[in-house]
């Protein structure tokens, strides 16, 4: 019976390969002039499914970007993991930041990755993470070691709120049926020090527009006279802060869910270096909400944060105007029991509330999800456990992650299934950011550890 670090060996330049062929594609969701690209990457996922033994593979049209559904049942009496990814990507902006261009892989070597690491867009986010699972489907069918029967969901629209999942979750429910959802879209601490994420946080995106005058005006002749709609809206983002950095919206906090001492204790035991976290971002101190640490700050606390914010003039050289109007994004991350509909409505009625007068206010939802927490003692958090104990030697640490995952709290509610998250990723890989990346162990590693967990929790469901 040959193990997976055997094959994985063996077929380690073939696994990387693919992977890299993949990342070339532009599969950015949020621009609609990749779409062409979007679609050619769910059929080259498609080809690879089927290539690493699914039986049934098949591209699931909704009213946005398709789904790739693949599954190989091999025996209705045992147990069904629904493996779930996405194959779509951020947008690389700011270009001028890439050290080589996002969508033209190339590895290179740091020193958190002596081995290398794959750069490029998507290459931990989502692509490289979710490639992990067809290649460890490939070692098991191939070797005859599945143990299990298995479903893949891999959707192109999680980077801009996986706006149809809902509505193909709810209409396939009997063909994604399942007993556990496993997912990797997650980090973990660091390489020797393994983690399953057991929380996430809910999210609510926002954008909004002030509106003054109706048209750009001379700061000359104006300036003084009028509301400048950028002033204003400068003005209200810095008031949704107080000086503890405690968000200002009234109501905001109500439903906040309150970990117990004992909680937080157990939450400190995790290694961290806050010289090191400084040193790694290039910050001479790190800022949040007074009375946290920086790790309850970044998991266990709702935050609000400006995105994007724009108006008047920003190109080259000087233009003298007050502009007509001035927009920003917001997103606001949000912790257990706070839902993410009341939460938007609670921002709009407040933001709209401190206007003063001489503008108007428009906020925009765009899209926003419920926090996420799995218990620790179910069938599926046992099994990853054991599966990190076997390939890393080492039991995993809980941990509550700071990121929001929406639709897991969907696959709950849907298709009443406990989510592991096991991701393989670190901190330091620059998802979302320019550079992103993705250590070649730590790739190779996912694809040795995910076979395990099937293998586990096959066996603790007997």
């Amino acid at each position: 019976m040959e193990s997976a670090k055997s094959y994985i060996e063996k077929n380690k330049q073939r696994f990387l390969d693919e992977l890299i062929e993949l990342l070339k594609i532009p599969s950015i969701s949020a621009d609609s002039a990749y779409k062409k690209d979007v679609l050619q990457t769910a059929e080259a996922v498609k080809k690879q499914l089927e290539k690493a033994g699914c039986d049934t593979v098949e591209i699931c049209e909704t009213p946005g970007y398709p789904i790739v559904y693949g599954e190989k049942l091999i025996d209705k009496k045992l147990p069904t993991i629904l493996v779930y990814g996405h194959y779509d990507v951020q947008p690389p902006d700011p270009l001028d930041l890439w050290e080589s261009p996002p969508f033209e892989p190339v590895i290179k070597k740091t020193k958190l990755h002596p081995e290398g690491a794959i750069f490029a867009r998507g290459s931990c986010d989502d692509k490289g993470q979710m490639y992990m699972h067809v290649k460890a489907l490939e070692y098991m069918t191939e070797t005859n070691q599945l143990p299990c029967n298995v479903k893949f969901m891999i959707e192109g629209e999680e980077e801009v709120g996986s706006s149809s999942l809902e509505w193909f979750v709810t209409k396939n429910k009997k063909k994604l049926a399942n007993d556990v959802i496993l997912i990797s879209d997650t980090g973990m601490i660091a390489k020797d020090v393994p983690s399953i994420t057991t929380g996430l946080r809910g999210l609510s995106y926002v954008e909004v527009e002030i509106t003054g005058p109706n048209r750009d005006l001379h700061s000359g002749l104006y300036g003084g006279a009028v509301a400048n709609p950028i002033n204003v809206l400068a003005k209200m983002i810095a008031s949704l802060h107080d000086k503890n950095n405690h968000i200002t919206i009234p109501g905001f906090y109500d439903e906040v869910e309150k970990l117990s001492k004992k909680e937080r204790e157990k939450m400190a035991e995790a290694p961290f270096n806050i010289e090191e976290y400084e040193r790694a971002l290039d910050i001479d101190a790190v800022y949040g909400e007074k009375g946290f640490s920086t790790n309850e700050r970044n998991s266990i606390r709702p935050t609000l944060d400006v995105n994007g914010i724009w108006g008047g003039y920003t190109g080259e050289g000087a233009k003298t105007v007050i502009a007509s109007k001035a927009y920003a994004k917001i997103s606001m991350r949000l912790v257990p029991n706070q839902d993410w509909k009341k939460i938007t409505e609670l921002f709009k009625n407040h933001f709209e509330s401190i206007a003063p007068a001489g503008v108007r206010v428009k906020v925009k939802p765009h899209h926003g999800g419920q926090a996420y927490v799995t218990p620790i003692d179910s069938l599926g958090y046992k099994a990853a456990e054991k599966a990190y104990e076997e390939t890393f030697g080492k039991t995993p640490i809980p941990q509550r992650s700071g990121g929001s995952i929406p639709i897991v709290s969907l696959f709950e509610k849907e298709l009443k299934s406990k989510t592991i998250l096991m991701g393989f990723g670190l901190d330091s890989d620059a998802i979302h950011s320019p550079n992103e990346h993705f250590g070649i162990w730590n790739y190779l590693k996912g694809i040795e550890t995910i076979p395990q967990f099937y293998r586990y929790f096959t066996e603790l469901s007997k």
